[in-house]
């Protein structure tokens, strides 16, 4: 596509005002050939000219050959530079040498599998009856009993290999036996809570591949992130070497930063970024400008799909049905047309959740555009990078939401085109993720001394605990499972900290929609809530707590819903202290207590509160990790002999440093919370606290706590340079307040920030 010409198209719009605040013209790359000693066999190098692949990327052969070495290897390059054959050539070496050995892929979504699968199995050499099968919750019973006996590549995702695999050893253990490789494509999306899981799910495949007599060589493939190799060593437990020189071409980009512009400058509040990016993407369509674009929620992938198919449909009625929405929790069937559509081009153009912004080959694609940040530098290049995997140059567009964090970015883009990457954090000691998968582990196989290796140094205090809860027996120098514990794998999830899963039931036909995890359900399925599911919005009609059931009717409405709530937060042990600047800052474990208190009506696109409602739900209390720093004595004397609204600088503080945070830590702004107070009980001082919103704890606020100084600095930068008289969106109000963003106090923030550092 003409980047410039589409661009100069919107300028000419009556609606543009100057939205386009920066244009990052990414130069594209000449590849870098490598060659392999000794060179591929001729079987296998003749499966690859076929597919039109004749020479190898100067990455790819270095990768090659660390695994001919015996090396773990992390490959952390750009999308599209071919990463998936740093690990297939490998296997399929190993294969051919030997039709006894095993591969196990491991991929974060079912798509990704899919995808790659057919990736696979195009290079297989023909003749070499090479078997290679998907293991994941789709795949019919009829077929598993084969592919356990007689598949030597399985492709799976951890949630099966946890539930469905391990568990169930003793019927792998032909595949177990021979296991020579496994590969954990997409590493980056393994952090927080997902990545805790998945540590240590590796480390009870690890012990049951010895117990088989293998010793498997791991490939760790991961987006541009700080910490490549750390993170795949802390996954994994064992040493990697890198590879991180990138030798893949690249035809550029065009990359815009656009900002939705003010509706009044005193006040700060801008023009609804859905409505901006509902704009852009009607240009893409009637352009006919293959794209996907990307939203930060399930509501908003559906929400902005009818808006935009409603106005191609009044103008070009063919072009409507070329539009289409897509994410996770739909069933899989409905998955796979989508995306076998826009591969075939009978899509234009996909609105999406972060469900597509992996490695899915998704054909041709000239744009992406993108409706907010996405809460990492790695998933803003991860979503970019979709568009223009073919070589040529295209077209990136980010629309800035009315935040913090976005609207940093706006002013400051060396901020994200001038800034090193983020570092993927995971916690494979949170003894709320390590004491369950210890019970896994030893229903797997009795646990011994010899696995506080493998499991960490928190292993013997898990263990202490287990004994005492009655859920592991002692005998003869082994841990086994207590008899009364049955199949532990079943009785906890491991991409969200609750156990509990909601089905969400059509109200009249009781029919299944999707099944939604505990704590998104509290903040988004309350009674009145307004749901969209496939196009089409859904009234919650009731919430059954017993049943983890949610009934919803289908109903056009003007509206949507967003939940407040009420948080508290308790110290429970400081486990770390330092001087910072002109305070002390800590961090430790914190209980935290949640409670959605009542939810607002937001007419579509303008977001103008139509409505509060009050509603009754119950309190979620957990445990996890936070940050907190002292306000110095002088900065609070000084505060109250001016009788300023000290509350309300602190409130706005805190909103402000929690919507940047995310700029430091590998984080979403919805995986961190806080509380900010004149007085707290624990402390008798002033006080704000900055907490992971998982139970335990994953890594955020510790590296927030080692970073403290920077985030004070571009948090004042932040609101000092914002254009708003009293406080906006863009820097100290947050969407999320369960009070209402009051009291907020922009001038006394300032005041307490230059206080603390200066």
């Amino acid at each position: 596509m003409d980047s410039t010409a589409f661009l100069e198209n919107l300028k000419a719009m009556l609606w543009y005002s100057g939205q386009i605040v920066h244009v990052e013209q990414i130069p594209p790359r000449e590849s870098r050939l490598g060659e392999l000693g000794p060179p591929l066999s001729e079987s296998l190098n003749a499966s690859l000219e076929e597919q039109g692949i004749h020479s190898l990327y100067s990455h790819q052969v270095e990768a090659i050959t660390a695994c001919r070495m015996g090396h773990n290897i992390a490959v952390s390059t750009a999308a599209a530079s071919g990463k998936s054959l740093c690990y297939n050539i490998p296997v399929l070496e190993s294969l051919l040498r030997d039709p006894t050995s095993r591969a196990l892929y491991l991929f974060p979504t079912k798509a990704l599998a899919q995808d790659q699968l057919r990736s696979l199995e195009s290079i297989i050499p023909k003749g070499s009856r090479i078997k290679v099968d998907v293991f994941d919750g789709d795949t019919p019973f009829e077929s598993r009993a084969d592919i356990k006996r007689g598949s030597q590549v399985v492709i799976s995702n951890p949630d099966m290999l946890h539930l469905g695999i391990l568990p169930n050893h003793r019927s792998w253990y032909r595949f177990f036996r021979g296991l020579r490789y496994v590969i954990v494509d997409e590493a980056h999306v393994y952090r927080g809570i997902f990545g805790s899981h998945v540590a240590n799910i590796i480390r009870r495949l690890a012990r049951l591949a010895y117990k088989y007599g293998a010793s498997p060589q791991y490939i760790c493939c991961s987006a541009t992130i700080a910490n490549p190799r750390e993170h795949s060593e802390n996954l994994v437990g064992l040493p990697f070497t890198l590879i991180k020189d990138d030798g893949s071409p690249y035809g550029g980009k065009d990359f815009v930063i656009w900002n939705p512009p003010l509706i009044d400058a005193n006040s700060g509040k801008r023009y609804s970024t859905n409505s901006e990016t509902a704009l852009i993407l009607r240009e893409l369509v009637l352009n006919k400008i293959r794209n996907l674009t990307f939203v930060r929620s399930r509501r908003l992938a559906e929400l902005i799909f009818v808006y935009v198919q409603n106005q191609i449909k009044a103008i070009n009625p063919e072009l409507s049905s070329q539009i289409a929405p897509y994410r996770g929790t739909y069933l899989p069937e409905d998955r796979r047309q989508l995306e076998h559509d826009l591969f075939e081009g009978r899509i234009i153009a996909l609105v999406t959740t972060n469900a597509m912004e992996l490695g899915v080959d998704v054909g041709d694609l000239a744009a992406t555009l993108l409706s907010g940040y996405p809460g990492s530098l790695s998933s803003i290049w991860q979503q970019a990078g979709r568009s223009g995997r073919r070589g040529e140059r295209s077209l990136s567009i980010l629309v800035a939401k009315d935040n913090p964090l976005d609207q940093y970015i706006a002013r400051h883009p060396d901020a994200l085109f001038g800034k090193s990457h983020e570092n993927a954090r995971i916690s494979i000691i949170n003894p709320y993720i390590l004491k369950p998968h210890l019970l896994c582990a030893a229903y797997e196989a009795p646990l011994t001394q010899k696995d506080k290796d493998r499991f960490g140094y928190k292993f013997e205090d898990a263990i202490h605990e287990l004994l005492l809860d009655g859920y592991l027996k002692l005998r003869s120098g082994k841990w086994y499972l207590s008899p009364n514990v049955s199949y532990p794998a079943d009785s906890f999830g491991i991409r969200s900290s609750s156990s509990t899963t909601y089905s969400l039931v059509e109200f009249d036909s009781g029919i299944l929609l999707e099944t939604i995890d505990e704590p998104s359900v509290f903040h988004q399925l309350y009674p009145g809530a307004v749901y969209l599911h496939q196009g089409q919005s859904y009234l919650v009609m009731d919430l059954d707590l017993e049943s983890a059931s949610v009934y919803v009717k289908e109903k056009e409405v003007e509206y949507f819903t967003e939940a407040k709530d009420f948080t508290d937060t308790r110290i429970i042990d400081t486990l770390m202290s330092r001087k910072a600047d002109k305070s002390i800052v800590y961090w430790g474990e914190v209980e935290v207590s949640n409670t959605v208190v009542g939810f607002k009506r937001k007419a579509h696109f303008t977001e103008n509160v139509l409505s509060e409602e009050l509603i009754d739900l119950p309190i979620q209390v957990f445990n996890t990790m936070a940050l907190w720093f002292d306000i110095p004595n002088d900065i609070t004397q000084q505060m109250l002999k001016d009788k300023v609204d000290f509350a309300g600088g602190l409130h706005a503080l805190e909103h402000a440093a929690i919507g940047m945070l995310p700029l430091f830590a590998m984080c979403d702004r919805n995986d961190i919370g806080g509380l900010s107070t004149i007085l707290h009980p624990d402390t008798g001082s002033p006080q704000i606290f900055i907490h992971d919103g998982y139970l335990g704890g994953v890594g955020i606020s510790e590296y927030g706590y080692k970073e403290v100084e920077k985030l004070w600095r571009a948090t004042l930068d932040l609101i000092s340079l914002c254009l708003c008289e009293s406080g906006c969106p863009s820097c100290i109000q947050s969407p999320k307040c369960g009070n209402n963003n009051e009291p907020l106090d922009k001038s006394v923030a300032i005041s307490i920030l230059e206080g603390l550092i200066h």
